[in-house]
């Protein structure tokens, strides 16, 4: 990449996959985005293999592959071009390739894509703030809900009643009232 190209959102963010349940990218988007071979990338890492734990940074199973490879509308192929799994790495693994690879291009994308991830985060809090709130209020339709079909069941008591003093039929009375003595 040279110097003063700056990425768009929409690159960075078509990168990023979701893969054994974490925001991940791979190192061969990695390591086209700071403008190296994928080896130079992963010998870099392999050199500080202590910087990056299994939360910053795993190699692919073929199970996570096979999940990977069907985020893809199209496949290239069986393998992509791929002679073993990738390594993943999160946001996390991101912003620790910073400190391993030391080029200007390298600070700039990394800076890029951990404002996205932090962007991204943002978001998922946002969702989730309404998801809790469309609970609160679903939680309440259906409490209103049930009070309704309470009262329902109630009116629709007392139309049986009604109905029933209806449908009797009805009896000679006892006269109410005074009576002559002749009556």
């Amino acid at each position: 990449m040279e110097k003063g190209i700056i990425l768009t959102e929409d690159i960075i963010i078509s990168k990023i996959y979701m893969i054994a349940g974490k925001k991940v990218m791979i190192d061969r988007d990695l390591a086209e985005l700071y403008g190296v071979e994928t080896r130079v990338l992963n010998q870099a890492v392999k050199r500080n293999l202590k910087r990056f734990p299994g939360d910053f940074m795993f190699q692919m199973s073929e199970e996570d592959l096979g999940k990977w490879k069907s985020q893809f509308v199209i496949s290239k192929s069986e393998r992509m071009g791929l002679r073993k799994a990738p390594f993943a790495f999160t946001e996390q693994g991101v912003a620790m390739l910073s400190s391993v690879l030391n080029s200007e291009t390298a600070i700039e994308v990394n800076i890029q894509i951990i404002r996205i991830f932090t962007r991204m985060r943002g978001l998922v809090f946002t969702h989730k703030d309404i998801l809790v709130k469309l609970e609160q209020l679903e939680n309440k339709v259906l409490r209103h809900d049930q009070s309704i079909r309470k009262h329902d069941s109630d009116i629709q008591l007392v139309f049986e009643a009604l109905k029933k003093l209806l449908q009797q039929p009805e009896m000679p009375r006892k006269k109410i009232g005074f009576k002559k003595d002749n009556e």
